[in-house]
């Protein structure tokens, strides 16, 4: 049996598993027995594969809790990113304290693809926003735009129908309450590149913008809010 010193690749499809298996003894059953044994106050663990959220009622315990997870990951040659890993004040009363003490809003965070937001509903309660990320939206858009290059000569209904397809798919994951302007800019994006791509292909005269209304209208789903509120997603009930 031979050791080896190099891990799994960045993004290779066998990551994410290796990482669960791995932080699931490493890191889920002792993160589970400090809660036990050293919590007092409230405290919520949210962990995908190596991107891990950490809710503390009590300030203390949230520092006491981030050395001994220092020096539990130590013991397994694992470390905290230094750039990701912070201790935030964040939740339904952080707004209010930091106002006591002169402070600004509340900080935000990203954690899998959305950046969460100290916010209010309708009616003034306290509400956790979720937006898509900026910087992946942008990304996404630059390679629809080079594979829009791609199909340049490519049959109108080929390539709506396509795009269509990578819409819905954005959706798919991003449609959750709160985040229906990033969804709604992300199509109008979509229609714009597709538009832009669309009158380059002849010269004589560029495509009227109602007729882009019109295939954007039979191409690209409208957005609309796809996934339950948190509240209603995890009321687990159980027939016993």
């Amino acid at each position: 049996m031979t050791v080896e010193e190099t891990g799994t690749g960045q993004g290779s499809v066998i990551s994410p598993l290796l990482a669960n298996v791995y932080l699931h003894y490493v890191f889920d059953l002792w993160a589970a027995r400090w809660r036990r044994r050293e919590a007092a106050g409230d405290m919520v663990i949210v962990r995908y594969a190596d991107d891990t959220v950490i809710g503390f009622e009590h300030e203390a315990e949230a520092r006491r809790f981030w050395e001994a997870m220092r020096a539990r990951l130590r013991e397994f040659s694992l470390s905290l990113h230094p750039a990701k890993t912070r201790l935030i004040e964040f939740g339904r009363s952080a707004a209010q304290n930091r106002a006591k003490r002169g402070l600004g809003k509340p900080e935000t965070f990203k954690f899998l693809g959305f950046v969460l937001i100290c916010g209010k509903s309708r009616r003034g309660g306290f509400l956790i926003k979720r937006t898509s990320r900026r910087d992946r939206m942008r990304a996404k858009l630059r390679e629809i735009k080079e594979e829009l290059r791609q199909r340049w000569h490519r049959p109108i209904p080929d390539t709506g129908t396509w795009l269509g397809q990578i819409v819905a798919g954005y959706f798919a994951y991003h449609a959750v309450p709160t985040n229906s302007a990033a969804l709604g800019a992300f199509r109008s994006h979509v229609t714009v590149l597709w538009y832009r791509r669309l009158c380059r292909r002849s010269q004589k005269a560029r495509l009227p913008w109602p007729r882009m209304a019109q295939l954007a209208d039979a191409f690209l789903p409208r957005p609309r809010i796809l996934h339950p509120w948190p509240n209603v997603r995890f009321a687990v009930r159980h027939p016993r």
